[in-house]
């Protein structure tokens, strides 16, 4: 078993590797992610169309975590992460085509050391499992 531990790292790839581009998400569909699983601890995450800003949380209230695979440091550029997205499921979608794959608190550990398969745990969240509210100060909010 390997250990687990919260560390900081930087969010995006490392620019150099992909023509200028610092990717922050990676998509799920037809992938495989067999090592440096890690996860994003996350009460909400922010979305846009335009400049309509919106914040996502669990209906619950609870916190939750977005699947996500690092990188290890590299010359100068520091350890960093990279968020895996899926289709947006049905809350979401009436917003935007993509969101973060969500892990409940209760698959942590089946993300981190794979005992789940991964479509089971990139499945979309149920209908009325997201609550999705506009922000105010709209395009002054940051994504």
């Amino acid at each position: 078993m390997s250990k687990t531990e919260m560390v900081k790292a930087v969010w995006g790839s490392d620019p150099r590797f992909s023509d200028g581009i610092n990717y922050r998400f990676i998509r799920t569909e037809g992938r495989a992610f067999p090592a440096r699983r890690c996860l994003i601890p996350a009460s909400e995450f922010r979305m846009g169309t335009g400049s309509h800003r919106y914040r996502v949380t669990l209906d619950s209230g609870n916190f939750f975590y977005l699947a996500a695979i690092w990188d290890p440091p590299l010359a100068d550029w520091p350890l960093s992460y990279r968020i895996l997205t899926i289709d947006a499921g049905p809350d979401v979608s009436p917003y935007q085509s993509r969101h973060g794959v969500i892990v409940e608190r209760r698959d942590v550990m089946h993300w981190l050391d794979g005992t789940l398969p991964d479509e089971t745990l990139f499945a979309p969240p149920p209908k009325h499992s997201l609550f999705v509210e506009p922000l105010r100060a709209q395009a002054a909010l940051p994504l």
